[in-house]
């Protein structure tokens, strides 16, 4: 028999509650891992399978739209199965997707399965907030994330590394299967710490399936019409104005139903509409580049895989020890000035990247990873609590899962759009100096400054984050 969530509180006592965020924290890490990983593999997978930079960016791309409509559903999935059920089904199907991904005979086969692993990742995602934001104390919660984010930063520090490793030694199949003693160790941790009764607050309704469905038409249809822009002018228009169009009427659609995927009356709050804002444009910022970096490493400057996953290594250590620090910073200064400074030093970094040379050499390349990162630690414990606060306790589930669907939204488009302009500027500087060495590498630096100002401009977003009743007040 299962214990029931009374009887895993007296037997663990105050610790319980950490108890559960390390089980999520895994799960999740997992998922991130699943994500990054394969940036190193691209320009392998362009090989093995023939692939264009405009094909190949949706193995990184279909993962986060897989990613990103899942997330809509996680709020209706804890009130349907609650937590034990949703988080076990979730890290089933990731462990499927990885274990056949790694088996995947052609290209489509491979793609089904990223989508797969995206679809179990975006369920995964929004619930270490949730869990943050009622299991902890309002003193505590900058702590937990915190925390919870040392955990989840080690997944993309790592993964690229041990991605290159593998691809270099084992190839790229390889890649696939790390997610599996992960998500074996987290289904035992479930079965011992996750109880059967554990209860999600809010009234359960039935899913908003007529909202998924105008959410994945419109969605397809404007990263398929990105992708046409590189190929067709006018196929590329109709698929965007299609998308613009469906797009259009899911908001409208949510803002005129009672049941919807998003509750829209938390928009109402502005610092929770300016996280929002914040979350897409960071993502498509955040997400672009790390589908960038590893392919312009390989693909411009001539580095093994090994070396391209290694030189964000040092940077996600620095990444770990800085969101700790950022996690009690944040329960003593308010969220937009974090934010804001955090954005700033990830558009430096990637300024910095695309005003480098072949000459700057490895080690520069460290280094400015490392300013982006430190930016980065900043941005993660402070966005989510500085959009959250204010927000009832019955609309937490709705809130966190919008922003994690509004910043993967923004990755989904931003790795596409990274992919698009990638090969575009590719295609204008080879035509331009045919058989030049060293011809990608303007392509590259423009990609670079193009990230950067994206960057930039979600720091005005942030700014408006602060608290209508205070100008900079310490938020506590």
């Amino acid at each position: 028999m299962q214990p029931t969530l009374e009887q895993l509180r007296q037997r663990h006592g105050q610790r319980y509650k950490w108890l559960v965020l390390m089980t999520v924290m895994i799960g999740t890490m997992a998922s991130i891992l699943s994500s990054t990983i394969v940036n190193v593999a691209v320009p392998d997978l362009s090989r093995h399978f023939t692939l264009g930079q405009e094909r190949a960016q949706w193995v990184s791309a279909g993962f986060m739209l897989a990613m990103t409509l899942s997330m809509l559903t996680t709020p209706w999935l804890l009130l349907r199965f609650g937590l034990r059920r949703t988080y076990s089904g979730a890290i089933l199907l990731l462990l499927a997707g990885g274990i056949v991904g790694g088996f995947s005979l052609n290209y489509p086969m491979l793609l089904s399965m990223r989508v797969v692993e995206g679809l179990a990742a975006g369920v995964l995602q929004p619930i270490p907030s949730i869990v943050v934001l009622r299991a902890f104390e309002p003193h505590e919660q900058g702590k937990a994330m915190g925390v919870f984010g040392f955990g989840v930063v080690l997944a993309p520090a790592l993964g690229p590394s041990v991605g290159g490793f593998l691809v270099e030694h084992f190839g790229w199949r390889s890649i696939f299967f790390v997610v599996v003693p992960f998500c074996l160790l987290v289904l035992f941790l479930v079965q011992r710490l996750l109880a059967v009764n554990s209860p999600m607050m809010g009234e359960r309704r039935p899913l908003d399936w007529k909202g998924l469905l105008l959410a994945s038409v419109g969605i397809m249809s404007l990263l398929n019409g990105l992708v046409h822009l590189h190929d067709s002018l006018v196929q590329a228009a109709v698929m965007l104005s299609i998308g613009i169009g469906v797009v259009a009427g899911f908001i409208y659609y949510q803002v005129h139903t009672s049941n919807g995927l998003i509750n829209m009356g938390l928009f109402r709050h502005r610092q929770f509409a300016m996280g929002a804002l914040v979350a897409f444009i960071y993502g498509a910022g955040l997400f672009g580049s790390t589908y960038l970096l590893p392919v312009y490493m390989q693909m411009a400057l001539h580095y093994a895989p090994s070396q391209a996953g290694l030189v964000l290594l040092p940077a996600g250590l620095v990444l770990a020890v800085t969101i700790i620090l950022a996690g009690k910073l944040a329960d003593r200064f308010p969220a937009h000035v974090l934010v804001s400074a955090g954005l700033f030093l990830l558009a430096l970094s990637f300024v910095l990247m695309g005003s480098g040379s072949k000459a700057s050499g490895y080690f520069a390349l460290i280094l400015w990873a490392i300013v982006g990162r430190i930016g980065l630690g900043f941005v993660l414990p402070a966005l989510s609590l500085g959009a959250m606060r204010g927000i009832e306790s019955a609309m937490i589930a709705q809130g966190a899962s919008t922003i994690n669907f509004l910043r993967q939204l923004g990755g989904a488009i931003g790795v596409s759009m990274v992919g698009i302009v990638l090969q575009w500027r590719l295609l204008v500087h080879e035509t331009a100096s045919p058989g030049r060495e060293n011809a990608q590498i303007p392509a590259f630096h423009e990609t670079f400054l193009l990230v950067a100002f994206l960057c930039a401009a979600a720091v005005l977003a942030a700014w408006r984050m602060r608290p209508a009743n205070s100008n900079a007040a310490p938020e506590s």
